[in-house]
């Protein structure tokens, strides 16, 4: 008996190496190079409050204002406003309170097909095109793609990314800010103060089927065992960035769309920027574009094929790229 089970233990243990050789060779043949960093002839324009055409600026320009805010916004016409209302009024007064502050909020329409980009336009004639911009994408990018691009066309010494939802309190700006002055002396200037749902996963557990936890309590392994170490919530789209942290990671992404914010962090770990994870308030938005097992099954398909790629040296990481 004792043979036997030594056979099959043995004959198991070739099957699964010939299996991980299999799929390390399939995520090094079907490895995209790095996305081109280009923009249609119609994405390097934004429309002023007048709806006449100016040139966006570049993240490699120097900023001029303290804060950019990029809101990726894919079908958001119902959700954003409520996010915008609010992200705004919170600017609007802290700006009253320190007229030192400046910021301007980045509104990238990733290929909508409703009315996103006119419901976002309506903010940018309230409140001037020095405060609101919109970008609208000639096509569907993905989430990260979209940040991308906002990213690349922001003026801010620090960078946010926040959903379009509206999920996560605004106001909690001020605890990644705190998070991210904890960090310094930043190396090279770069840092990143993530938001965190960690602290609410005890209650959301309760709230959720079986199933769905162990999808989860999957998710948050895989992660930890392939791609980020240390930070418990990577999936939160409430990110702060220094300007020279988001230019550096975000020019070396591959993934644009539902993991690329686990290649964004393991791209950061590489280059050891500094990370600190923030508990934030945040609330779960009726309209996520999430279908429960089908995302999470690509997403951890995902996370194996971004170990895989840079293990096996089909994706390398880069120096800053500029965009065309």
């Amino acid at each position: 008996m004792a043979p036997l089970l030594l056979q099959l233990a043995v004959l198991g243990a070739a099957l699964a190496a010939a299996a991980l050789m299999l799929i390390s060779i399939v995520a090094f043949i079907t490895a995209t190079k790095m996305p081109a960093l280009h923009r249609h002839e119609e994405e390097k324009f934004f429309l002023n409050a007048k709806g006449q055409k100016e040139t966006l600026p570049s993240i490699w320009d120097l900023p001029t204002k303290q804060l950019s805010v990029v809101v990726p916004s894919y079908n958001e016409e119902k959700r954003l406003p409520v996010m915008m209302d609010e992200a705004l009024s919170y600017l609007e007064k802290r700006q009253k309170r320190d007229p030192a502050f400046t910021y301007e909020v980045i509104v990238v329409d990733d290929g909508s097909k409703d009315q996103t980009s006119k419901v976002a336009f309506k903010y940018c004639q309230k409140y001037g095109s020095d405060k609101v911009r919109v970008i609208t994408l000639v096509k569907n990018r993905g989430k990260g793609g979209a940040i991308r691009m906002g990213i690349f066309s922001s003026r801010g010494e620090k960078i946010l990314m926040a959903d379009a939802d509206g999920a996560t309190k605004f106001p909690d700006v001020e605890k990644l800010e705190k998070g991210l002055n904890d960090l310094q002396p930043w190396p090279n200037q770069m840092a990143i103060a993530c938001g965190s749902r960690a602290h609410l996963e005890k209650e959301s557990i309760a709230q959720r089927s079986y199933f769905r936890t162990l999808l989860m309590y999957g998710f948050h392994f895989l992660v930890w065992f392939l791609c980020v170490k240390g930070i418990r919530d990577t999936q939160c789209g409430f990110k702060l960035f220094t300007r020279e942290a988001a230019s550096q990671t975000f020019s070396s992404l591959h993934v644009e769309r539902w993991a690329f914010d686990v290649e964004l962090l393991y791209i950061a770990q590489c280059f050891k920027i500094p990370i600190a994870e923030i508990a934030v308030n945040w609330t779960e938005i009726e309209g996520s574009k999430l279908v429960p097992f089908w995302s999470w099954l690509q997403m951890g398909k995902d996370l194996l094929f971004i170990r895989l790629r840079y293990m096996t040296g089909a994706w390398r990481l880069e120096q800053t790229r500029k965009m065309n």
